[in-house]
């Protein structure tokens, strides 16, 4: 037969993986707990499509004047424009807004499913990959925000990471309130700042001082253009969203000791005549010492930019539900060690519009430079209420997180926390004579009626060493053999293969190892079923499948 020359090469697209048996086990071992969160807290799973009308989607990602810009798009034959949905948010205000009169409000949901962004892959980024997220529409109270993050504490506990995370915890109209308080009143140039503050834990203070002045270059060449900031307002964003609690602290009861601040300065009699020490007393009686740091924080950080919060309707209502939160936080009992006020938290969508938080796990990796760094983010959100608005005139308030499944499930992997053995395979029936086909698939039949993983071998061999080589790549827990011999005595080798490599291993003599054939038993036809049954490996998987 004459060779293809035009065989096409296996390869994956850019930005795209496979998943493995063992891991798409293990991430439903994780999903599981998950959802067993979500469902105590109340919410109901829904599903939507892969596609929706680009229109549907919102132009919340870069670029989106042109369709194929940060989504992956095509045209139906109606020649009207479809996306990969790129979160499972805007998908749930159209589902909302389409299913309105027959839904319960608020409305409780989560749902689980992939999304898409086209966007330039990287080391661990990817361009398909599953989130995890809950969303209450209809509910426009900082209380529900708060218990989001809670539920959001609650599910990092039942992955086993506790003492490993933070939920962090701030509102995006406190940044609103200092970019009016800088100047800076251009939408476009609003989002610009959003997304270059984003970048923070990925570039640091001095990739993002680029990201909002004239722009960055990075190690590739590509350069993207900045927010076109002057140095005083740069600094003034800095110093509000690469805050800590030390500096916060320093600016509350120091006042201008910021040699790298420019802006006007206050002196620590002048932030003490507005009350910020009296304040920050106050607040910590009522939410803890970290909360009061950060709201008081707040309050200092306009007093430098000369301006009064109070006198700032937008900023006032975002440090108001903060504080909000805070007590909400303090009275259920989460302390900041589980979800703290953090006004470094952005997140990069540009629909929030209220409280925003992001999980971060606090333990350390080494990055592909060798140096150990925080592991960071996986998972975050928001109050997002004008995305059904969108699709109905009544204003709709809404609220929700999601959680990047692959992301987490590589933390908990790292942590010890995910169980990624490989899948218990089937128990693999040999077959020994071809005509008797018949037999064996009885034996499969018999092993599967019992609630037994159990497959008839179907390759073309009936060299048993070849058969037992593919039950070793299935994993199988045990093999069953039948010859001519067995099938006169009415009886069937059963080889237990965990217990055999486990005996084998002690075992340096070849004839010895044949003569004990370790693992292996020789049990009467009418009694497999239940042998089989007692075999560690198969009991531990019946157990886990029901």
């Amino acid at each position: 037969m004459a060779k293809n020359s035009a065989l096409i090469e296996p390869r994956l697209p850019r930005g795209f993986i496979d998943s493995e048996p063992a891991d798409l086990a293990a991430i439903e071992q994780m999903v599981a707990k998950i959802r067993h969160v979500y469902e105590r807290y109340g919410f109901d799973p829904i599903q939507t499509p892969f596609f929706e009308y680009t229109e549907a989607l919102g132009k919340f990602l870069p670029d989106t004047d042109r369709p194929n810009a940060g989504v992956f798009s095509v045209q139906d034959d109606d020649e009207q424009w479809m996306s990969l949905r790129y979160d499972l948010t805007a998908p749930l205000a159209r589902y909302f807004a389409q299913n309105y009169q027959d839904l319960p409000k608020p409305f409780r949901s989560y749902r689980q499913g992939w999304v898409f962004r086209n966007e330039k892959p990287g080391p661990g980024r990817f361009r398909q990959f599953m989130q995890f997220d809950a969303d209450t529409v209809g509910a426009g109270g900082p209380e529900s925000d708060a218990e989001m993050c809670m539920m959001m504490a609650d599910t990092m506990d039942a992955l086993g990471l506790a003492g490993k995370y933070v939920v962090r915890v701030n509102n995006r109209k406190v940044l609103d309130g200092v970019m009016q308080a800088i100047g800076v009143v251009d939408e476009a140039q609003k989002l610009t700042i959003l997304r270059a503050i984003d970048k923070l834990d990925k570039f640091g203070p001095e990739g993002v001082r680029l990201l909002l002045g004239k722009g960055r270059k990075d190690e590739s060449g590509d350069f993207t253009e900045g927010a076109g900031l002057g140095g005083d307002q740069i600094n003034a964003l800095l110093l509000l969203f690469g805050s800590s609690d030390d500096n916060s602290e320093m600016v509350i009861t120091q006042g201008n000791d910021l040699s790298s601040f420019s802006l006007q300065e206050r002196s620590r009699d002048e932030i003490d005549s507005e009350g910020i020490p009296s304040h920050y007393q106050k607040l910590a009686d009522r939410v803890g010492e970290q909360a009061a740091l950060r709201l008081g924080f707040i309050k200092a950080v306009f007093l430098m930019l000369g301006k009064n919060l109070d006198t700032n309707p937008t900023a006032y209502a975002g440090y108001d539900e903060l504080y909000q939160m805070a007590q909400l936080f303090a009275s259920a009992g989460y302390g900041p060690d589980r979800i703290k006020i953090d006004p470094s938290v952005v997140r990069g969508l540009e629909y929030y519009t209220g409280p925003v938080f992001e999980i971060e796990l606090t333990f350390t990796v080494q990055n592909e430079k060798g140096q150990d760094v925080v592991f960071g983010s996986v998972g975050g959100g928001g109050r997002y209420d004008g995305l059904v608005s969108r699709f109905r005139n009544e204003h709709t308030p809404a609220t929700g997180f999601s959680i990047g499944v692959s992301r987490l499930a590589s933390a908990l992997k790292l942590t010890g926390n995910l169980d990624a053995t490989p899948v218990t395979g089937p128990v693999v029936v040999t077959v020994m004579e071809k005509d008797r086909i018949a037999d064996y698939q009885k034996m499969v039949a018999d092993l599967r009626a019992a609630g037994i993983r159990a497959e008839l071998f179907l390759g073309s061999s009936k060299n048993m060493g070849k058969q037992m080589k593919y039950a070793d790549k299935r994993n199988a827990p045990a093999v069953i053999i039948q010859g001519s011999d067995e099938r006169e005595q009415g009886v069937v080798q059963i080889k237990d293969l965990a217990e055999g490599a486990e005996a084998a291993a002690s075992i340096t003599d070849n004839a010895a190892w044949k003569t004990e054939r370790p693992g292996q038993y020789s049990v009467p036809l009418s009694e497999m079923v239940e042998f089989v049954k007692q075999i560690p490996a198969v009991a531990a998987w019946m157990k886990a499948n029901g």
